[in-house]
């Protein structure tokens, strides 16, 4: 099983899009996919129509009174569970603060599933907090959108210095530029001169279109409405090189996208 988070500590710049789709396609592939929604806000959730509830809350998980298993929904699509998000997730931080190795906790969590899935997606809030720091400790790689202009770049610099501290396990970082405008001339100085700078750029990208933002008028990955746009093709570019960076098997061929339920 593979973990892969998305993160940012900037809000707003694609992150649960990316987990989104990226999960959609996983399962396109074949492969068993969970899409763990950590953000209070419970944007993914709500793309999948499952109601932003956990029994118990982010207390129960946390303190292992409810396994993780018993939380998972399915969601409309084959091979893709999600576990919703719960607004106590809010109280996560203090939760870990109190808890023994809050750092390896959330890798504790997830691995009595090792069995049952191939791909974990963790859509993660914005912050540097204890549970950003678990989210890393567990993941194997840290997919890190960025808007391409000065201060939203700053924050890559802020998330590898801060993976650089740790001791142990660290996440491979791969950022990619999001919601990418080429019309916009500091957005193609930066999207022209970073990735040449920095070798953990992905060298997909993904545009600001409107197609991506109506996700959340048809409640669905845009690659499973609208799998023939140009938005979807670039997800799927972005999937490719997310999969051979987690070192997943290609299961593309013969495989059918996931039905709808």
């Amino acid at each position: 099983m593979k973990i892969l988070a998305t993160y940012n500590i900037k809000g707003g710049v694609g992150k649960t899009a990316a987990a989104v789709n990226l999960g959609y396609l996983a399962a396109a592939e074949g492969h068993r996919v969970l899409l763990w929604d950590l953000d209070p806000q419970a944007a993914a959730t709500f793309l999948f129509r499952v109601r932003p509830r956990v029994k118990g809350g982010g207390k129960a998980l946390i303190r292992g009174t409810r396994p993780l298993d018993g939380a998972i929904k399915a969601t409309d699509f084959d091979r893709l569970d999600l576990l919703p998000a719960d607004f106590t997730y809010r109280n996560l931080d203090l939760l870990l603060d109190s808890a023994r190795r809050p750092a390896r906790l959330l890798a504790g969590l997830l691995a009595p599933l090792r069995d049952e899935y191939d791909l974990v997606v963790l859509d993660c809030p914005p912050s540097i907090s204890l549970l950003s720091e678990s989210v890393m400790h567990a993941a194997d790689l840290l997919l890190v959108p960025l808007i391409p202009t000065t201060l939203s770049v700053r924050t890559l610099d802020q998330v590898t210095e801060f993976v650089a501290g740790f001791d142990g396990h660290k996440p491979e970082v791969l950022a990619f530029f999001s919601m990418l405008d080429r019309r916009k001339r500091l957005h193609q100085e930066i999207a022209g001169d970073l990735p040449a700078r920095r070798a953990e750029f992905a060298v997909s990208s993904i545009p600001s279109m409107s197609l991506v933002e109506r996700m959340s008028v048809q409640r669905a990955p845009v690659a499973a409405f609208a799998p023939r746009s140009q938005a979807a093709a670039r997800y799927r570019e972005l999937w490719q090189e997310v999969r051979k960076r987690a070192g997943l098997a290609d299961l593309s061929l013969g495989q059918d996208a996931p039905a709808a339920g």
